[in-house]
Order: C-alpha cells, then structure tokens, then sequence
C-alpha cells in the first residue's frame, strides 16, 4: 500500500511496528499480543492523556506480554507482540471498526484522538496496523504451505474494575467458531483454584475483533483470545503462576 505523505505524525513511526520471537518454532501455536506496549511517541505528548492514565490498562493490557513472553519460552512457541499503545490504533480492531482509533477510552477521553483527519488515520494504520497483520499472515501462511498445524491464541489481560464495578472472574477464554479447543482450556484452567468462564468479560464479535475471526475462525484454525485480570499479572509470582496453568493447555 502506498504510504501517506500528508499526515501531521509523518516520521514519527520509525520503529517497527512489532516484535517476533521464535519465528522459526516448530511448535503449532502463534501467540499473538496484540496490546503488548503502552509506547506513543514523545511528540504525541501521551495524546493529552495525564502521565497516570497513559501508563494504566487503557493504554495496554498489563501483564499481557509478561505472560506472553512466558508462554513463548515455556512452550518454544513463535510470538508477535506489538511495539506501539493500542490507543494509537487498536489491533484487534478491524481497521475500519469505530473503536479502533479511540477518542474515548472507558472513563478517559483521549484529546489526541479526537477529530484526526482521515489522512493522519490511515498513516497510522499503514505504519502500525497493516505491518502487523501482514506478517502473522503471512506466518501462518508458510505453516499452512508447508502441510504444519496452526493454532492462534491471543493473550490480553483486563481490569478488575470497569466502569466503576469489580470483577470476579479471574480468566476468560473468547471464542467463535474454535469451541472445541476453547473448552478444552476452559476445562483445564478449572481444575485450578480460579473463577474461569468462556466467552467473558467479553465476547467474540467479527465486526469488532481482528485475531481470533480473522486469522483464526476465517481460515478454519483452533483460535482463541485469553483475557486474565490484570491485577493477577503485575507480579513475576503471577506471571509464572498463569503460565505454569496455560502453558500445558495451549
């Protein structure tokens, strides 16, 4: 795709857009993070946000990369996990979903996200987005031609209050089409000590996710996007914990 030249934030993506580990694994699974970072370039000035609320969950999923770093080395599993905050676009958001560029975020509104002309968008989605989702196609593209079984799994962390209501649930297992090997996980974890369900705090929507329909359901492959409550991953006793639970499931 041609790149945009006529945006106000042109240069400031000079990063990549994500990092791969263990690209040449022969283990099944993909892990995918797809809201591994809280990084916004400093000329974007935290996008207005206050220095406590661009650090917290709306910015990224806490935890998540800990536990995603975890599970790549406890399994020798490939992992992609993003470089940039979700809040600069979302990607487990199809492209052209309305929360995929938030302008607010749960309580928080986001003042730099709020009345971005069309051309800054799509540079960021050129630099961010389509970089992202290219290569894990392109990952389960070479697994796929090469006759080898792929799995894609998501790990997302999420906030024990949200809109000012606690949660009990400690584990969520989303899911779409990929019910069989979803249960499975769920089956598993419940032979723990945790509050684990399927499909919550929230809910597979093709309209509104990218990894689990898109590179999972869409192609036919055991898919799933597990959420952990983030207040259970800020430790490396937690993280450890979470990953000596899932690292046998996956």
């Amino acid at each position: 795709m041609r790149a945009c030249t006529e945006s106000a934030e042109l240069g400031l993506y000079t990063g990549p857009a994500y990092t791969l580990s263990r690209e040449d694994s022969d283990h099944p699974l993909i892990l995918v993070c797809e809201h591994a970072s809280r990084f916004i370039p400093a000329g974007l000035n935290d996008l207005g946000l206050g220095h406590e609320a661009a650090r917290e969950h709306i910015a990224w999923d806490i935890g998540a990369l800990a536990l995603a770093e975890g599970l790549s080395r406890a399994l020798g599993a490939t992992l992609l996990a993003a470089n940039y905050s979700r809040l600069l676009v979302d990607l487990n958001r199809p492209r052209q979903a309305p929360d995929s560029i938030p302008a607010q975020s749960e309580i928080y509104q986001v003042p730099g996200n709020r009345d971005l002309d069309e051309a800054t968008r799509e540079y960021r989605r050129q630099s961010l987005f389509e970089p992202f989702h290219s290569r894990l196609t392109d990952l389960i593209d070479e697994r796929i031609a090469q006759g080898r079984p792929v799995r894609v799994v998501g790990i997302h962390s999420f906030t024990p209050i949200y809109h000012g209501q606690p949660r009990a649930l400690e584990v969520g297992v989303l899911f779409g089409e990929g019910g069989k090997y979803a249960q499975r996980l769920i089956d598993g974890l419940s032979q723990h000590p945790l509050k684990v369900a399927g499909n919550e705090p929230y809910k597979i929507n093709p309209l509104g996710d990218m990894t689990v329909p898109v590179h999972g359901d869409a192609r036919g492959l055991e898919s799933v996007l597990i959420e952990v409550r983030n207040d259970l991953l800020r430790t490396p006793e937690g993280v450890n914990r979470f990953t000596d639970y899932l690292a046998p499931l996956l």
